[in-house]
């Protein structure tokens, strides 16, 4: 698969839902956001968070996923149980087919992607919003720091050559991490609530 290739199903085009994919630099708590918005909606009927395919191992930290092995992947994709499936840092990605299924059904679905994809992303799903989340660089160099993968100087490094910034016509929201959980899963919240609302 060649990087960031996108592979479809089928087309998405008639769907009534809304795709919520949520970006960001590593570190920023993509993951946290999400589950604590999960909890906030629970057993929601209008609401649907997808559990990403990726080529990691399911003890990697981070999001709870489906870790499978490249050929796997492989073998999902020429199947066809992906609705899009990209690359990046070396890994495969993909968002089960079965998510077309809730958008058909008017629900909102939440998929944690990547900005490298976004193209990707509203080349498949017409009804698209974009969550960046940001925390600042000291935050970011901590939390990246914790998880014993790179010094502090390598780390901050890279993200002074990084960009935090979504570029591109997306309907983005942009999400402030940098400080307490409970402030900035409220905004996640309120964004989730009111696609919710402007859907019925």
């Amino acid at each position: 698969m060649s990087e960031n290739a996108p592979q479809r199903v089928r087309s998405a085009s008639q769907t009534h839902g809304v795709m919520i994919v949520v970006v960001g630099p590593s570190g920023a708590g993509k993951d946290t956001l999400m589950q604590f918005a999960a909890t906030q909606f629970g057993q929601s009927d209008r609401l649907y968070f997808a559990r990403r395919v990726i080529t990691r191992d399911s003890d990697a930290g981070g999001e709870n996923h489906d870790a499978v092995s490249q050929e796997e992947f492989d073998r999902r994709q020429g199947a066809g149980a992906f609705c899009i499936s990209w690359r990046a840092h070396g890994l495969s990605y993909g968002i089960p087919a079965s998510v077309l299924d809730r958008l058909e059904e008017g629900q909102i679905v939440v998929a944690n992607g990547s900005r490298s994809a976004l193209s990707l992303f509203k080349a498949t799903f017409p009804s698209l919003k974009v969550i960046n989340v940001i925390a600042s660089p000291e935050v970011l160099a901590e939390r990246l720091q914790s998880r014993g993968r790179e010094s502090r100087d390598d780390i901050l490094r890279r993200l002074q050559r990084g960009s935090i910034e979504v570029c591109g016509n997306f309907d983005v929201t942009t999400i402030d991490n940098s400080g307490a959980l409970e402030h900035s899963g409220k905004m996640l919240a309120d964004v989730l609530e009111e696609t919710i609302r402007h859907s019925r």
